[in-house]
């Protein structure tokens, strides 16, 4: 049992306080004799017992007295997943699949809607970065405007490259992470970030610790191979199929022909991204089952923290509230009972035509 007032404690004082001094103190005063020696007029001192004890009631039922009840929280909703997707131009690397001859962002399209179906019910999010970061969904649970996206997604334009580094979307994703927490605190925040981990600009990437609080789970997700593959250039309007691979021109050509540029994946950098986020590093290297990344985590239990644990309180007031009715009926009972006593019946009239004698 506890209180949990139905009204601000101070107002309910403003209003109990000056009613029970009053009543207590016409409570002690009634029934004495004044200095002739005469009861004093008013009330008996019953009376004003009863107003004492409804004006008591009254202030408990104020307080609300409740009993509380902690259920499971059966939101269908209680998981948000975040996407965090790669789509700089090392991402279009020929390295990916059983033959390594797709384009990792093959695999990445894969995985995201793997993952999608793997958590139906959830609230997904994607959050996509190149030369700059930006949220393509808010949290949404629409799964099917995950599958659209990630059906047509595309990289960044390669003349539009400025370098990557695996740090481009933390801000994003710190945002997207901490309006959740504010939000949604007993949702489970997974994050998958699917990435090669190729740094081409200049600079250290930023740690990702400081958002590892506010991840319940996920994965971090490579793609590539140590021995890298081809890129060709992309340019919405030149046809994918003529497009010319990248050439890295810091590389001495080969019988006068340029050589192609390379991208390897760097698993060192996507390690530790996985440690300071507190996920698990897997390489993708061919599109595979997703089951096993979210293996643990089920929408349907309590998360582990006990964070989906929801106290109600319900208000146990009735009986209260029935004393105060019967003390209210006998002093209403008892004001009729006075107030029919003091009414001033008129003399009866005599009777017309009647004469009287002088």
């Amino acid at each position: 049992m506890s209180l949990q007032p139905l009204v601000p404690v101070w107002a309910l004082a403003l209003v109990v306080v000056p009613l029970l001094a009053l009543t207590v103190w016409q409570a002690v005063v009634a029934g004495r004799r004044g200095p002739d020696g005469a009861v004093r007029p008013g009330a008996p001192r019953a009376a004003w017992l009863r107003r004492t004890g409804a004006v008591v009631l009254l202030a408990l039922i104020g307080l609300g007295p409740s009993v509380a009840s902690t259920d499971r929280d059966t939101s269908v909703t209680n998981v948000d997943m975040f996407f965090v997707v790669d789509r700089t131009g090392s991402m279009a690397a020929e390295d990916y699949g059983p033959a390594q001859e797709q384009e990792r962002l093959d695999g990445v399209r894969h995985d995201v809607v793997s993952l999608t179906e793997a958590i139906p019910g959830a609230r997904y999010s994607v959050i996509s970065f190149d030369s700059q970061a930006s949220r393509q969904l808010p949290l949404t649970t629409d799964a099917r405007a995950i599958t659209s996206w990630a059906d047509t997604f595309r990289r960044e334009i390669t003349r539009y490259s400025r370098g990557s580094l695996t740090d481009r979307p933390l801000d994003e994703l710190r945002s997207a992470l901490e309006g959740s927490a504010e939000l949604h605190p007993a949702n489970t925040r997974l994050v998958f970030f699917l990435s090669d981990g190729e740094q081409t600009a200049d600079g250290e990437p930023r740690s990702f610790a400081d958002l590892a609080p506010l991840v319940d789970g996920g994965a971090v997700l490579g793609y590539g191979t140590p021995e890298g593959g081809r890129m060709k250039e992309y340019d919405p309007d030149v046809d994918p199929a003529d497009a010319e691979y990248i050439v890295d021109w810091s590389q001495p050509s080969e019988d006068g022909e340029p050589v192609a540029a390379l991208s390897t994946i760097d698993e060192e950098t996507l390690g530790t991204l996985a440690e300071q986020l507190g996920v698990p590093y897997v390489h993708r290297t061919e599109p595979t089952e997703t089951a096993s990344l979210v293996a643990g985590i089920d929408p349907e239990q309590v998360a582990a923290d006990g964070r989906r644990d929801v106290t109600s309180y319900r208000p146990v007031v009735w009986p209260l509230a029935l004393a105060l009715v019967v003390l209210l009926g006998v002093e209403a009972w008892f004001w009729a009972r006075s107030a029919s006593r003091s009414l001033v019946r008129p003399g009866e009239r005599a009777p017309s035509g009647t004469g009287v004698r002088r």
